[in-house]
């Protein structure tokens, strides 16, 4: 496969060339760059087609400049951004009509159909690097390749002497599946806005476009609704274990959207329902049949909590909180949840989507919602997102047969939060012990038995948090599996090989270093020292 060359091939080809010929070896050799920390052949995820040069790299240095039209200035200040702290360079961003610099050019909208609107083209040649790509959203993801092709070191956060040398060659890039989601539940423990924000940097490298929020849930309920104030004020004080708890305010949740969509990352807000009610109901008596408020839990048991279906305050309820959400979210989806509600009836809960789903309608939102939802015969726009570890379920299949894509997220293979082995301090292990190889070895059109390629919107990787408080729990539980899922996601099906995939890994773990990841050194991977 033409990505999967080694830059050695074409080292031998080069010397058999020159073998005899008086001169031009010793020209060669003198010219031949010292080796760089990663190829095109080492991007993760994998691209399309990579096409390694070793004698293209090109040098980024003081008189460097970033060219870009209006349109991709933001993208371009955003490289900036991610260059200037460790190279000490002022990499000023000019317009792509001044050539007296070599640097890095932005060409925005003619990067021909092929990449579609998410894909792009790079090329890394001695004078200059290019990147091209159709629209903002390609050029980001360019951005993302690039960035992994610098030494380790430009992640640093304050200046590094050293050449900054990128890997020559070309690339060309596009998705496999358009939805590329991570989900991080900040119900049972809260993490701060910046907490978020954190996460959402550290997910974009790897091409991720959805930061799926689980806002509430039994033990916690993190969003301020201000037609239902002791949501928050009650509802978001408590935390499993009894740690302590927290929610966003308007303004905050609206600053984590606009600061995902700063990385080209739309949010989708699940509100889970009805079951995993808890912290709502501990807030409000009448969301309950008895009109009693009923007492907090700090547990991490699931299924008794379930909103009363027959009263007419449950779905004024629903409506102002979707009202509120869908107010506050520009992205196209929320997220009503549906799963595991065992102390709700199988009549009440069709009742209740049957009535629930019109509502996102009517405030000019799709419903996503954990595949149970499917029973209930949800709209052909809504999508059913499969968390089962089992490889057949009719129900999923049929909904797929009748038009709704599916996101996919198998426990045993896309939770984050599942333990790598008996000895992880952080996770559960009820769906098993996922390493970094089961998190990679799976295809998702080959998964669930009724369910193809074409059915198939996207994966995601969800991150439950029961067991996790910190920054760093996050990232021990995300890295590496999170760059796995995304490359499931993103590359082709015929680039996906674990021990390829585990060399370019082990090349991340450099990167990771260097930005303060709290990674997980699997085993399993040879992981490089820090450069």
């Amino acid at each position: 496969m033409r990505n999967l060359i080694s830059p050695l091939v074409f080292g031998a080809a080069l010397g058999l060339a020159v073998v005899g010929l008086p001169g031009l070896a010793d020209s060669a050799a003198a010219n031949n760059p010292p080796p760089t920390e990663r190829s095109v052949t080492d991007i993760v995820p994998i691209p399309v087609q990579a096409e390694p040069d070793s004698t293209a790299n090109f040098t980024l240095t003081a008189n460097s400049v970033i060219r870009a039209e209006y349109q991709a200035q933001e993208v371009a200040d955003y490289l900036g951004g991610l260059l200037r702290p460790a190279t000490g360079f002022s990499l000023p961003v000019v317009d792509p009509s001044d050539r007296e610099q070599p640097g890095i050019t932005f060409e925005l909208g003619d990067a021909g159909p092929q990449v579609g609107d998410q894909g792009y083209r790079l090329a890394v040649a001695e004078d200059g690097i290019t990147l091209s790509a159709n629209t903002t959203d390609g050029l980001f993801g360019g951005v993302q390749s690039l960035r992994q092709l610098f030494p380790a070191a430009i992640n640093e956060s304050s200046v590094q002497q050293r050449d900054w040398t990128v890997g020559g060659g070309t690339v060309l890039d596009y998705p496999r599946f358009a939805q590329r989601g991570a989900m991080l539940d900040v119900a049972r423990h809260f993490f701060t806005p910046d907490q978020v924000k954190r996460y959402i940097d550290q997910i974009a490298q790897y091409k991720i476009n959805t930061l799926h929020l689980h806002l509430t849930d039994d033990q916690g309920w993190r969003i301020e609704i201000k037609s239902w104030p002791k949501l928050a004020e009650i509802g978001g004080q408590t935390a499993v274990n009894g740690d302590p708890g927290g929610y966003y305010t308007q303004e905050q949740y609206t600053d984590i959207v606009n600061y995902a969509a700063s990385r080209h990352i739309t949010v989708i807000p699940e509100i889970d329902m009805p079951g995993h009610v808890n912290a709502a109901q501990a807030s409000y008596g009448e969301l309950n049949c008895d009109g009693k408020p009923v007492p907090p839990r700090t547990d991490i048991e699931v299924g008794y909590s379930s909103l009363c279906i027959s009263s007419p305050t449950t779905y004024q309820f629903v409506d102002d909180v979707i009202r509120e959400i869908a107010a506050l979210t520009p992205g196209p989806y929320i997220d009503l949840g549906g799963d595991e509600a065992h102390n709700t009836s199988a009549e009440d809960y069709n009742t209740f989507f049957q009535k629930v789903t019109p509502l996102a309608a009517q405030y000019d939102k799709k419903i996503q919602g954990w595949h149970n939802i499917v029973v209930t015969n949800p709209p052909t726009s809504a999508i059913p997102q499969y968390w089962d570890t089992a490889n057949r379920n009719a129900d999923v299949a049929a909904a797929a047969a009748r038009g709704n894509k599916i996101l996919m997220s198998p426990a045993n293979k896309a939770y984050l939060d599942m333990k790598y082995n008996p000895n992880s301090p952080l996770g559960l292990h009820w769906a098993g012990y996922v390493e970094v190889k089961d998190a990679y070895d799976w295809d998702p059109a080959t998964f669930l038995e009724g369910v193809s390629e074409s059915q198939i919107i996207g994966v995601e990787a969800p991150l439950w948090s029961e067991t996790l408080r910190t920054s760093a729990d996050i990232e021990y539980m995300a890295f590496p599996r999170l760059a796995g899922a995304a490359e499931i996601a993103w590359s082709p099906r015929a680039t996906h090989n674990w021990e390829n995939y585990r060399e370019r890994l082990a090349k991340q773990g450099q990167i990771w270093t260097a930005q303060g990841i709290n990674f997980y050194r699997s085993p399993q991977v040879d992981w490089k020292p820090a450069g």
